[in-house]
């Protein structure tokens, strides 16, 4: 049975929306703000989490963020990663091009429970900003992890605004990532 675990770049404050800047927000291209160690670092980070886990869950808009920046990247990270097999939720008709995807479409509480059935080890969730929520509202995570850039957005969607109520979570575990980055692991009480 599979592990619904959130792995999320965000901002200090809370943000992970448009962290390029290409999405032309006022608050975007808090990504590119570290040192070339933290980037280094945080991409030793990324791609042991990748070895670790075992499917990917992400949405339409995070697979067409994804997908072409990844399907011919070569390297043992970019090998891993699309080597992976990926769902993507969506209600978009069009073929699905990067490989290992399966279009997955449905109500999510349902969609998640039988894919958690199917699917063995870590399932990760990446960016995918309308999804988590989602997940969230139906206590469907098992574990959230977070990188957390040293910068102040100071504007843009927080990642948690549209969960609703209190959602207690304990620490499992903390720790720098080269010189300026946090990984924070939680999972729900």
């Amino acid at each position: 049975m599979a592990r619904i675990v959130v792995s999320e770049n965000i901002t200090l404050d809370g943000v992970a929306t448009d962290p390029t800047g290409e999405e032309g927000t006022g608050h975007g291209g808090w990504f590119t703000r570290m040192t070339d160690r933290d980037r280094e670092a945080w991409a030793e980070a990324e791609y042991d989490e990748a070895l670790s886990s075992d499917a990917v869950l992400i949405g339409r808009r995070s697979y067409e963020y994804f997908a072409p920046r990844w399907a011919d990247r070569p390297g043992a990270w970019a090998d891993r990663f699309n080597g992976m097999p990926k769902y993507v939720l969506t209600t978009t008709p069009g073929e699905l091009t990067w490989n290992n995807c399966t279009a997955v479409s449905g109500a999510v509480p349902e969609l998640v429970a039988r894919l958690k059935q199917e699917v063995e080890g870590d399932l990760v969730v990446y960016a995918s900003s309308r999804l988590v929520p989602e997940l969230i509202r139906h206590n469907l995570v098992d574990e959230l992890r977070f990188l957390v850039l040293p910068v102040l957005a100071g504007t843009g969607a927080g990642l948690f605004a549209s969960v609703g109520g209190l959602r207690p979570l304990r620490l499992v575990s903390n720790r720098t990532i080269g010189e300026n980055l946090l990984h924070l692991a939680y999972r729900p009480v």
